[in-house]
């Protein structure tokens, strides 16, 4: 299934994507999109139920907004350098376990929403990633086989990233990667079914129509499995928390100088196979 909320901020509906493209309203079933429906397999199944027989209530999508297609999410955890590519490109050493670190939730935003450049940054950053959505609570898992079980679904995130307030201004990485806006998440949240190998994704990323990032999920350092599993050994991972498992090579501060850093007015687009697009047009903060 291909679950999305769309609406205006703050009012956004549950909708679902059927087989056909057309848009359907499920907010007579549920209420939200959000990890207490994502833990609940019964109506998960009514939700499959009704989609199937075509009973769902159509919905004009023309001017309606898609939000993220998770509600309330409780962390976004994110892997740095976990693409052999990536590492290759910004001179890192290959990590020889996954370099974890954190965005709060409310760097989330919608697919299509604005990205705004932070005051006084002059290293803003694209990042297109494979995000990982969790269904069930997950606490030292210990096999690849129970990490993917844990897995409600998949969706596009774009870990928008401030370099210099990143590795230039002392601690740790938090300064550049939660600036407000800075994780667009959607259109879709694609439950793990449709997706049968997390390691077989193309991932590409456009900056003003031009070809940034053209990777795959096959070039993971950490496998999603892997991700998953070494995460819970440190966490609790809750129905709707986040993974962003990290970017393939192609992004700006891996480019020869001057590197070309995004500035207000620039375009980003960025997809994954079979898990959407997303379109966001920058201004200043």
């Amino acid at each position: 299934m291909k679950l999305l909320r769309v609406g205006t901020v703050g009012a956004e509906r549950p909708a679902l994507l059927d087989e056909s493209g057309v848009l359907r309203d499920l907010s007579g079933l549920v209420p939200d999109i959000d990890g207490a429906l994502l833990a609940d397999a019964g109506q998960l199944a009514r939700i499959r139920a009704a989609a199937a027989s075509g009973e769902l209530p159509v919905l004009d999508a023309a001017g309606l907004r898609t939000g993220p297609p998770v509600a309330r999410i409780g962390k976004v955890v994110c892997i740095g350098l976990n693409y052999h590519d990536h590492a290759r490109e910004t001179g890192a050493a290959t990590p020889e376990e996954p370099i974890i670190f954190m965005k709060a939730p409310d760097t989330v935003v919608g697919p299509d929403d604005t990205v705004l450049v932070p005051r006084g940054s002059v290293k803003t950053d694209w990042e297109v990633e494979l995000a990982v959505v969790i269904g069930r609570t997950a606490r030292y898992l210990e096999s690849d086989e129970q990490a993917l079980a844990a897995v409600a679904g998949y969706a596009v995130a774009h870990d928008v990233s401030e370099r210099a307030f990143q590795t230039e201004r002392g601690g740790q990485w938090d300064k550049g990667k939660n600036c407000e806006t800075f994780n667009p998440l959607g259109p879709w949240l694609v439950t793990a079914d449709e997706v049968p190998d997390p390691q077989a994704l193309g991932l590409r990323l456009w900056v003003n129509g031009e070809l940034k990032q053209n990777g795959t999920t096959a070039e993971q350092i950490f496998p999603v499995a892997e991700v998953v599993r070494y995460v819970s050994q440190f966490m609790t991972l809750y129905p709707g928390d986040v993974i962003n498992t990290g970017t393939p090579a192609g992004v700006a501060m891996g480019q020869p100088e001057p590197k070309p850093y995004l500035r207000a007015d620039d375009v980003v687009e960025l997809e994954i196979d079979g898990l959407g697009r997303q379109r966001q047009s920058l201004k200043g903060a």
